[in-house]
Formats: C-alpha cells, structure tokens, sequence
C-alpha cells in the first residue's frame, strides 16, 4: 500500500485529508493518461494483426478503446477507493473479503448480465461490427453508435435507438466492411429495346464513375449485370457497382435521378400499373 511519510507529524485529521486529495488526483491523472495512452497503443498494435485501410483501422481502434478504457478506469476507481479507505486509517481487509463473498453472490444472481459481457468480448474481439458501421442485428438495421462489454447501441434511419444486450446478439450482418455495393433493379416498359436501355444506363454509368464528386466513392463503374426480372408492369434490369463503404445509399439515389432524367431524354418509358375499364363493348384491338 502507499505510504506518505512526509505527513507523519501531521495531525490525524489533516493527514487523512491530505492522502485523500492526493490519491484522488494521482487517479484522475492515471484515468487521463490511459485515455489517451490506450487508444495509441491499440492503433500501434493492430496493424500486426490485420492489415487495413486506414479509415477501417481508425474505426476498428476506436471500437476496442472504448472499451477498454471503460474496463481500466473501473479497476483503476475501484483500486483508487481501496486506496483512499486504507489511507484514512478503515481495515480493508474484511472488505476485500465481502466483496469476494458478495461477487460470487452477485455471480449467481446476475447471470445473464455476465453472458452479457462474455458475449461482448467475442463480439468485439471477433470483430463482428465497429462504430460508425451499418449493421442488422436481430431484424434491425442502423449506424453502430455505441458497444461495450455489455451492450450495443444501433440508431436506425428514423433516429430511434435500439439497445441490444451483447447476449442476444447471436447473428449480426455487416453492410459496410471494406466495401459495400450498389444493387439497383431499374424497370422499363415491355415496348423498349433492351440492347438500346442497356447501353443507355451503361453509358450513365461511365459518366456517373468520370464524375470528381461521385467518381471517388464508386470502386467499379456501374453497369447492367442481366435482365432480372419479367414483371407484371416491366422489365426488370439490375445494376451492380462497388463503393466505398456506407456509400452505397448515397450513390444509388444519384444513380436513380440521372437515369430518370436520361430515360426522359431518350424517350424510354418507365413503366407503371395500368388498368383497362370495359363498359361492355369490345374494343377493337381486343378482337
């Protein structure tokens, strides 16, 4: 235990005050160092174990950080309040020995909390999703905003917050790990030429890659991979490209408005529900 000889003339009372604040302030200190020390280490160190982009890397460290930020202050407040204790002159010892009694109590009756954390631990070792990545856990798809031993936060696309115990994590997919893709089924009228729409969209697509604002964030040129559909109203053409990662969402809303405008300009029909009406009389195309 830390001793603080220089305060042995002290009175009792003052002394006592004095190991108090100093301890205290010795904790914040090691709290603010390990911060700002652990998240360097990490960063240092994962290189070793897996070679990544440097904006994955960026992320990946800060998900391991925070956590373990969070598990060293614990011990460090909670060695720091043994400290403090013993320095103002109260016997820890039978302390220490309730508080193993009580931990394998609590043990028992807090199970499914530690599934909790054990959970955690593969999560975030494994790697299954990091902050700021799209993921669906359970049905639910949204950002990662938060995970600790305990629990992960995911914001879905209306800003409401699902809180996920680690333990019922059991399956998670992740949209936007080293690369997402744009995956667009398009439709046109059964009257087009195919040949014809599938040049037109590979030629906005070309544009859509030569382009400085969007070009950067494609990694393939969007272009027609099949007819994927015979529709009850239309044709349906998929289109497939590789991004950057989360922007796949983006750039399919871009794609989506300059093959309008295009369609507009050829003269392509984009197709919608119809309905014919007969009032008894047969029309004479239907003859």
């Amino acid at each position: 235990m830390v001793t603080f000889g220089f305060l042995a003339d002290l009175p009792p009372a003052v002394a006592g005050g004095i190991r108090v604040a100093i301890i205290l302030v010795l904790l914040i200190v090691i709290v603010i160092v390990a911060r700002r020390l652990i998240p360097r280490l990490i960063t240092a160190h994962i290189p070793k174990l897996r070679k990544e982009h440097p904006e994955q890397l960026a992320e990946r460290s800060n998900t391991i950080s925070r956590v373990i930020v969070q598990v060293v202050s614990v011990l460090i407040w909670a060695i720091g309040i043994i400290m403090i204790l013993s320095g103002l002159g109260v016997d820890v010892t039978p302390l220490l020995a309730s508080l193993g009694v009580a931990s394998l109590a609590i043990g028992f009756a807090a199970q499914n909390i530690i599934r909790d954390y054990f959970y955690g631990f593969f999560i975030i070792m494994e790697d299954w999703y990091r902050v700021g990545e799209v993921a669906i856990i359970s049905g639910t798809a949204g950002i990662v905003e938060n995970i600790t031993l305990r629990r992960t936060l995911l914001r879905d696309l209306n800003g409401t917050i699902h809180i996920f115990p680690n333990s019922r994590v059991e399956q998670a997919s992740n949209m936007t790990r080293d690369w997402s893709r744009v995956n667009l089924d398009v439709s046109v009228a059964y009257k087009e030429n195919l040949n014809d729409v599938i040049s037109v969209i590979n030629e906005v697509g070309q544009e859509m890659k030569k382009d400085p604002a969007w070009g950067q964030d494609l990694l393939t040129t969007p272009e027609v991979l099949r007819v994927n559909n015979l529709g009850d109203n239309g044709v349906e053409i998929k289109i497939l490209a590789d991004t950057k990662p989360i922007r796949q969402w983006a750039l399919m809303g871009e794609l989506r408005r300059r093959l309008k405008d295009r369609f507009d300009t050829e003269g392509i029909e984009i197709p919608w529900p119809h309905t014919k009406v007969y009032f008894g009389n047969t029309l004479e195309g239907d003859k």
